[in-house]
Order: C-alpha cells, then sequence, then structure tokens
C-alpha cells in the first residue's frame, strides 16, 4: 500500500492562494527552468530547473490517486478531467454535479474526507495518494490520514489569503524535512510522526 502525502505550493508567510483563489507569482517555479516535465494535460506545462524537476517526478511519479476538494475542483474546472498528476481524481463534495458522469468520467465525487482517502486508497492500490487542497489537508491531518505533508515553499508574501494549515483540532509532531532547492521554491517533505 503506498503513502498519503498532501502537497501544496505555499507562500512564504503560509498562503495557497490570495483572497480572490488566485495564486499569482506561487507558481512561477513551475515555468523557471529548461526541463520539461511531461504530464497527461496538454493544457499545462512544466519547465523546471533539474532539482524541481525531481520534486515533481517524486511527487507524481507514484501517484495512483489524487483527492481535492470541491472547491479547488471547480476553480481548476476539474482539470478537464485530466490532472496533471496523472491520476484519477477523488473530489470532496456534499453536492455532486449533474453532469459528473459525462464531462468527469475518471472523476469520483464522495461525501467526506475519511471516504476520499479510502476512496483514492482503493483507486491508488499500491501507489500513491496526493491530496491537494488545504481545507482537506487540514481534515485529513486531524484524522490520523496523513503519512507525510509536502511543501513547494515559494519567496513572496501575500500578507493575506487562502492558508495552507489553519487552527486545527490536534497538535502534529512531524520529522525532519527532506529538502530539494530549487529555482523559484524549496521542496520540502515531512514524514508525519506517529
Amino acid at each position: 500500500m503506498g503513502k498519503v502525502f498532501t502537497h501544496m505550493t505555499m507562500s512564504l508567510d503560509g498562503f495557497v492562494a490570495d483572497p480572490n483563489d488566485q495564486v499569482g507569482e506561487l507558481f512561477e517555479w513551475y515555468e523557471a527552468g529548461e526541463v520539461t516535465v511531461p504530464n497527461p494535460n496538454e493544457t499545462v506545462s512544466f519547465q523546471v530547473d533539474d532539482a524541481s524537476a525531481q520534486a515533481l517526478r517524486e511527487l507524481t511519479g507514484n501517484c495512483g490517486a489524487l483527492v481535492a476538494g470541491r472547491r479547488l475542483f471547480d476553480i481548476a474546472r476539474g482539470w478537464g478531467d485530466k490532472h496533471p498528476a496523472g491520476a484519477p481524481v477523488v473530489v470532496v463534495t456534499h453536492r455532486k454535479p449533474e453532469d459528473a458522469a459525462t464531462k468527469w468520467p475518471t472523476t469520483t465525487f464522495v461525501d467526506g474526507v475519511e471516504a476520499a482517502i479510502t476512496r483514492a486508497r482503493q483507486i491508488a492500490g499500491d501507489q500513491d495518494v496526493t491530496i491537494a487542497s488545504a481545507t482537506i489537508t487540514q481534515q485529513a491531518l486531524d484524522l490520523g490520514l496523513v503519512d507525510e505533508v509536502c511543501v513547494s515553499l515559494v519567496p513572496v508574501l501575500f500578507g493575506e489569503g487562502i492558508p495552507y494549515f489553519t487552527k486545527r483540532d490536534r497538535h502534529q509532531l512531524l520529522d525532519d524535512p527532506i529538502a530539494i532547492q530549487g529555482r523559484r521554491a524549496l521542496h520540502l517533505r515531512y514524514p508525519v510522526r506517529r
């Protein structure tokens, strides 16, 4: 069985988007190099430096399913049913889109974080599950469902916006980080202590 990771690109002051859900300079690292990292979504391209290419491959190379919240899914327009991680998406929502079966046939919609992680693990099999949503990450951490927290930390201060982490239900200790210094991003992986 694979691990459950979280991954978000975050500003130095802890935000994954500005107050209007825009990422601004957060995603500059995806275009800051000469190395092309292929993905199945033809509308998204990654041109990163060597170090960031290594980090990106580590995050996506063994991804068997991705979990996102409905808000992120709507903002990204469902990634056109082809998430750049190259894995099926499980969306946590209380209201499934009416055209889900025809518009997003590889996307699964479930009610609740625990159900989403369970379904994503079934889909992923021996591969990893990646959570790519701040609110879902926080809830999954509180439920003890996360094995590793990953952050691509970028050199920008937003001052306000959508935080990666907010008030949590419990204290969580992480192990020492594994760090990869890329251009425009410091990629950090923190194993969760049990």
